[in-house]
């Protein structure tokens, strides 16, 4: 694994709430599983509790523990809208396919809300419209222009004018989409609540455990541990983040520097529905509402990995982002509770990058770049559990790795 991050710093808002305690043992003799994920954030946690639901035996290792990467620094704005607008990824990838990908990811937002309640887990999930703001990027035209487009291709989404946004929510801008139906949750409550469900299901967990090296045939794959023992599987699934191992194909792909702040609970001054917030600006700015009545704001991503130069900046980047969310919402205590940074990846059509590796058929890896990576993560558990199947996919080809 050639890059290795300091994925996080600070102390993210989450630390506030208590999660359950998922245990890992130690690895100590070599074993042999139907599936090996490498990663148990919330794209390993995912895929282990589709896998076991499909009654193969997994076993989870982490270089860290369970949680201890980027999850704990994603601020949990699990929204259909992809990063790059309908209009415009339809001028990068095709009209037809942009249209499936934005069809795809509006699934993935309703089938994670019916697994979250199938299984009960507690993760404060709550059904959230959300407004898309006229920002530097898209003004108010160009809005109208992206509302259109996203009710011609089957989703969702009212264009607001000045006057309605102002009456409706309390905010100024020239123009707004809103869209109904996203999930507000809290990921470390979420990604535990999986991985205890795939632990009643038998999977193993073992940490911290790192993979050195990575030997495939077409029958299994052999994963060599800096513990010592090995692991011998039919398939193994990369589920590693920002911090990727040397068999994964990075083109198209960037990892940069983020931050976000937190104030303390104020439900009083949550505005109407506790929309979800995103300003079509550069850089851009997001906004959300905890369950709790935290206020959390995030953004103004610069494009670099260094940890040191990264944490320097975060108390700039906590007052920019402060006086930022007092201009949207004037009436909000925008003292701050919490600051933290992190690594954010990105792509350059702000989709994912899920399936198998060229070369490498029983090897498949989820790189879910970009502002959905919780939505992108469960797309990743149905296309990879598809393909391990022997299933098809329709969307397969529409998120694999180009060659």
């Amino acid at each position: 694994m050639p890059r290795k991050l300091d994925l996080r710093s600070g102390t993210p808002v989450w630390s506030a709430y208590r999660s359950p305690f998922v245990p890992a043992g130690r690895l100590v003799r070599d074993i042999k599983t139907d599936v090996l994920i490498v990663g148990m954030g919330i794209s390993g946690a995912m895929m282990a509790e589709a896998l076991t639901r499909d009654g193969l035996s997994v076993a989870c290792i982490d270089r860290r523990g369970p949680m201890e990467g980027s999850t704990s620094a994603t601020t949990a704005l699990v929204q259909f809208e992809i990063d790059q607008p309908l209009v415009k990824l339809s001028r990068i990838v095709g009209v037809e396919a942009a249209r499936q990908a934005w069809r795809r990811s509006r699934l993935a937002v309703f089938n994670l809300r019916g697994r979250i309640a199938e299984l009960g887990i507690r993760c404060s999930a709550a059904s959230t419209p959300s407004l898309y703001l006229a920002g530097t990027v898209l003004s108010a035209s160009d809005l109208q222009k992206e509302a259109k487009a996203r009710r011609h291709a089957g989703v969702g989404a009212s264009y607001l004018t000045r006057e309605t946004l102002r009456a409706d929510f309390g905010i100024d801008r020239t123009g707004a989409i809103l869209s109904h139906d996203n999930l507000a949750l809290d990921p470390r409550k979420l990604t535990s609540g999986l991985l205890l469900e795939a632990l009643t299901r038998k999977a193993r967990f073992y940490a911290p455990v790192e993979a050195i090296s990575i030997e495939d045939s077409r029958l299994t794959v052999t994963v060599a541990t800096n513990q010592g023992p090995t692991i011998r599987a039919r398939h193994l699934v990369l589920t590693t983040g920002y911090e990727i191992l040397d068999v994964v194909p990075t083109v198209g792909h960037s990892v940069v520097s983020t931050w976000a702040i937190a104030t303390g609970p104020q439900p009083r001054k949550i505005w109407p529905g506790a929309a979800m917030l995103w300003e079509a600006s550069d850089p851009y700015l997001y906004i959300r509402a905890t369950a709790d009545g935290r206020v959390i704001c995030g953004g103004e991503d610069e494009d670099f990995v260094d940890e040191q130069k990264r944490n320097a900046l975060t108390p700039k980047k906590a007052t920019i982002l402060a006086k930022k969310l007092g201009r949207i919402f004037p009436h909000v205590d925008t003292e701050v509770e919490f600051a933290w940074s992190g690594s954010f990846g990105s792509t350059c059509t702000g989709l994912p990058t899920i399936g198998t590796l060229s070369g490498h058929p029983r090897v498949h890896a989820v790189m879910g770049y970009g502002g959905n990576g919780i939505v992108f993560s469960q797309i990743a558990s149905e296309l990879v559990s598809a393909s391990i199947a022997g299933s098809d996919d329709t969307d397969t080809d529409l998120f694999a790795f180009k060659t």
